[in-house]
C-alpha cells in the first residue's frame, strides 16, 4: 500500500502564479502564461485544472464574449469533477461551492452582451447553488454579487458592474 501523499501540485501552482500576476496588473502576461498552460493540457485535461484555469482566464477579458467563451468552459469542466479530486486540491473544497461562482459569472457575460433571457437563466442557477457557499467574506462577496447582477437584469443595463474582477483590455 502507497502511503505516500502526492507532490505539490505544479500546474495548480502555475495558475495561481498567472493569477497573481494579472491582479497585479500584468494581464496581457497573465493572459499569455494561461493561454500556454490550456495548450499543454487541452481540453481533455484534469477538469479542476481547466476549471481554475478557464475561470481565472475569463476575468482577465474585459470582452464579455471572449470571456464568456471561458466562463463556459470552466463550467464545462466544474460537471466532469468530482469531490475526491477537489478534495485532493484542498481539503474543505466541494465541487457544488464552485457552482454559484460559475453561473453567476455567465450570467453577467450574458447580461453584458444583451441576451437577458440566458442571463436570467444562469443567475437563477446561481441563486440555487448560492446555499453551498461557505459563510464569511468570499461567500458574502458572491452572495451580494448575485443580487447585484439579478438587480442589472432586471432592468437590462448591460454596462459593466465596478465590483465586477478582471481588468480592462
Amino acid at each position: 500500500m502507497n502511503t505516500e501523499s502526492p507532490g505539490p501540485d505544479t500546474t495548480m501552482a502555475a495558475i495561481g502564479e498567472a493569477v497573481a500576476e494579472g491582479r497585479a496588473g500584468g494581464t496581457a502576461s497573465a493572459r499569455d502564461r494561461l493561454l500556454g498552460l490550456w495548450s499543454a493540457m487541452g481540453v481533455t485535461g484534469d477538469p479542476l485544472h481547466r476549471c481554475s484555469l478557464a475561470h481565472y482566464l475569463a476575468d482577465l477579458y474585459d470582452d464579455p464574449a471572449r470571456a464568456l467563451v471561458w466562463d463556459v468552459r470552466a463550467l464545462d469542466a466544474a460537471d466532469a469533477m468530482n469531490d475526491q479530486r477537489v478534495q485532493e486540491h484542498q481539503a474543505d473544497l466541494r465541487v457544488a461551492g464552485f457552482y454559484p461562482s460559475l453561473h453567476l459569472n455567465l450570467a453577467d457575460n450574458y447580461r453584458r452582451l444583451g441576451s437577458f433571457e440566458a442571463a436570467a437563466e444562469h443567475i437563477e442557477a446561481a441563486e440555487a447553488h448560492a446555499p453551498n457557499l461557505p459563510q464569511g467574506s468570499y461567500g458574502d462577496a458572491l452572495r451580494a454579487a448575485v443580487q447585484e447582477v439579478a438587480a442589472a437584469i432586471e432592468i437590462r443595463d448591460r454596462t459593466r458592474r465596478p465590483s465586477a474582477p478582471g481588468s480592462a483590455d
